[in-house]
Parts: structure tokens; C-alpha cells; sequence
């Protein structure tokens, strides 16, 4: 029933914000800089903000066309390398001869695109061959290619790996900190060839008992049977995936800005007076990261309550109770795949000591093999975008690979 009051109330918005689109063009149009009415320009302002305030359930583009590689700009290519139904192992391929390191790069599949790790992926080109997992909106996935829970997410980690080939490094972004720890020891275990040589987690909740934030809290608040019943849904019969259960990723990103509701507020406050005045630049900002927040993605039901249940309810990992299809896993089979954990200190999704507590956990990796970075001043998206990742963060990362990649 949610998905339907949702949808039906998007589908009564949307001529709204066609007018309000063309009424923002409108008065774009007999805009005469300074001499124009100044309520023209709060018209044109609000009819701004109301065309923009609606979501979007496409992926947006990832918008590399070139990068910088010492003096030189190459050009950069989207390259599907292994595609399923449930995601895609995409590949930015550089038209240079240079070998460089192979990383993956774990996005979390939360209520956003891969998109959002952006920032992250920029920094990362110019030093290494960069793949990312880019997973598919769940609403456009038709029930007859089956579930996609927590087991098959790492499943397809590894399958990606193994695409990628041997001596190869990942990444993990917050969420899938956990499914990428569990790839590489199953792996491990195998004696799998294409095990990662380096695992970086990037505040990730390998074990949420450490400083509790409000998300751990919310987990933990109600039974898994409350957030079935409650925030699982069936996508309408008009999409691919009709009928198929998820946990909606309009849901998620209310959850999201409701955490930080004043912030939000103000920001939109700040763009209606940036659209009043004419800065264009303030202006154009807001529009970059709201496009892309408010483009949302559905979550299989199975991966949602799974991930709620095993990570932040149980805690299966920390506690030596998490199963792989059955199979009991064993970080401490990790020997050969060089860890880094790093963490933000304002961290309030993902607090301190919640992903260093994989450091712990892999027991058969040398003192040498294991570090940790504490990155100061900076938030939970502080620690994979922005200039902190790239001027403190990332050299970090960066010496982990090219060490272990020798």
C-alpha cells in the first residue's frame, strides 16, 4: 500500500512540476540582471524549487569523459565487463597503454546509485584501473530472475573479482564493508586466485556494538517482523519488476534527510536566496547534489531484512555466527590480503571503532598486514568524497595498493 500512496502522489505532482518548470524557464527568459523586478525573480525562485523536488528512479551518469594522468588528459570509457541481472561490473577504461593497479570499488546498495561514489572514483583514476559494482534499480528487475539477498551480493563480489583477474585490490564503501570482508575470507578459504591483494573498509559496520549511533539504534528498536510489515512493499504492476518485493528507496532517503531535517531545510532556504540573487554558481551546486540525491533506487526486500538482521541486529559477523550459503565464515582464513580500515570522527552512521573492528577479526593477517586510519573532521561521506578523502584519505589508500601490488 505504501508504494501506491507514493506513486499516486508522484503521478499528482507531476503536472505541478511541469508548470513550475516552465514557469522557472519563463522568467530565466525575461530575466535582464539587474534591472529585473525582484518578485520576478521569487517567482521564477520558487517555481525552481518545486519543479526540482521531485525524485527520480534512473541512474544518473557518472559523467567521466577524461582524467589526468601526470600532464596528460586521457579519455575515459564506460565498459560493462560482466553484466547480471542484479547489477553490472563496470569498467572506466582509460585509452592509455599504462598498467595500473585494478581496484573494484564496493558501492553500498542503500536507497542510492553507485553514482554517489562519484567523488570517490575521480580520485581514484588518474593512479589505478577502476571497476565498480553497479547495481541495478530492484523495481525494474522482473520477479522471474529470482532474489538477490545477502549470500548472492556476495556472490556477485566474487564473481566480479574473479572477472577482474588475479593480483586485483577492493574497495568497500560503508555498507558493503561487511559482504566484502565475507567475499574475501571465503575466498581465502578456497584458496580462491583472484582474492583481493588489499581490502580497503571504508566506514563500514563490521560491528555496530561499537558506539551505537541512532541508525544502529533503529535497527535494533523494533523486531525484524516490524520492518517487514512495515517497510517492505511490492513494486507496482506498471514497472519491470512488478510484484516484486523491496524495501523502497523513497523510504530510505526520507529516512536519510529526516536525520539532518534542519540542514535540508536550510539548504533549500539558501537556494531559493542564491536563485533570488543570481549566483549562479551557489545555484548550480545545490541543483548537482540534490539530482543526485534524489535519485533513488528500490532494494530486494530479502538483501534489506537480511542486512538488517544478520549486520545490526545480530551482529553474526563479530560474534563468529555468519554463514555463507550455509557455510560458516572464517576471517581469520584472510592471510594473504593486506587490510585497511579507515573511519571518520564524526562519523554518526557509522561510528569509530565500528569498522576497525575488522582488524580484529582477521587474525591470520600479520601486525604488518593490518592499519587504520582515523581521519579527522569529517562525517560519514567525509571519509570517501570531498577534499579531505582526496588530500588525507586517499594517499592512504593509495600506499596500501602500491605496496601490496609490488
Amino acid at each position: 500500500m505504501i508504494y501506491k500512496i507514493y506513486q499516486a502522489q508522484a503521478d499528482l505532482m507531476y503536472p505541478a512540476r511541469q508548470s513550475a518548470r516552465f514557469g522557472a524557464s519563463l522568467a530565466r527568459a525575461m530575466d535582464v540582471g539587474e534591472f529585473t523586478p525582484v518578485p520576478l525573480r521569487q517567482f521564477g525562485a520558487a517555481c525552481s524549487l518545486l519543479a526540482d523536488s521531485g525524485l527520480t528512479h534512473q541512474r544518473p551518469d557518472y559523467g567521466f569523459s577524461s582524467t589526468r594522468m601526470g600532464n596528460d588528459v586521457v579519455g575515459v570509457t564506460e565498459e560493462s565487463r560482466l553484466e547480471t541481472p542484479f547489477g553490472t561490473l563496470l569498467r572506466f577504461r582509460k585509452d592509455t597503454a599504462v598498467v595500473q593497479p585494478r581496484v573494484l570499488v564496493v558501492a553500498p546498495m542503500s536507497g542510492h546509485f553507485a553514482t554517489l561514489l562519484r567523488g570517490t572514483v575521480a580520485v581514484l583514476l588518474p593512479d589505478h584501473d577502476v571497476y565498480i559494482t553497479d547495481w541495478k534499480n530492484a523495481r525494474d528487475i522482473p520477479v522471474s530472475d529470482g532474489v538477490f539477498g545477502f549470500d548472492e551480493y556476495v556472490d556477485h563480489l566474487i564473481r566480479f573479482m574473479e572477472a577482474i583477474g588475479e593480483g586485483s585490490h577492493m574497495i568497500a564503501v560503508c555498507q558493503p564493508a561487511v559482504a566484502a570482508l565475507v567475499a574475501a575470507a571465503v575466498m581465502a578459504e578456497a584458496g580462491n586466485r583472484a582474492q583481493p591483494r588489499s581490502l580497503t573498509l571504508m566506514a563500514g559496520p563490521i560491528d555496530t556494538r561499537q558506539n551505537p549511533t541512532k541508525v544502529n539504534e533503529l535497527a535494533k528498536s523494533r523486531p525484524i517482523e516490524w520492518f517487514e510489515k512495515n517497510l517492505i512493499a511490492s513494486v507496482p504492476w506498471r514497472y519491470k519488476g512488478a510484484f516484486r518485493r523491496v524495501y523502497p528507496g523513497f523510504l530510505q532517503l526520507t529516512a536519510f534527510v529526516s536525520m539532518n531535517l534542519d540542514r535540508h531545510i536550510n539548504a533549500h532556504i539558501s537556494q531559493f536566496r542564491a536563485l533570488v540573487c543570481g549566483d549562479r554558481v551557489a545555484a548550480e551546486a545545490h541543483r548537482k547534489f540534490y539530482d543526485e540525491y534524489g535519485a533513488v533506487m528500490d532494494l530486494p526486500a530479502e538483501f534489506y531484512l537480511e542486512t538488517v538482521k544478520r549486520v545490526f541486529q545480530d551482529h553474526d559477523l563479530p560474534l563468529g555466527k555468519l554463514t555463507w550459503h550455509g557455510q560458516k565464515v572464517r576471517p581469520e582464513a584472510i592471510r594473504r590480503t593486506a587490510l585497511l580500515t579507515v573511519e571518520g570522527e564524526r562519523d554518526d552512521i557509522c561510528a569509530m571503532g565500528q569498522t576497525m573492528a575488522a582488524l580484529d577479526l582477521c587474525s591470520g593477517l600479520r601486525i604488518s598486514q593490518k592499519r587504520h586510519h582515523l581521519q579527522s573532521g569529517v562525517g560519514h561521506y567525509g571519509v570517501f568524497t570531498g577534499s579531505r578523502w582526496a588530500r588525507e584519505v586517499y594517499p592512504k589508500v593509495r600506499a596500501m595498493i602500491a605496496v601490496t601490488n609490488q
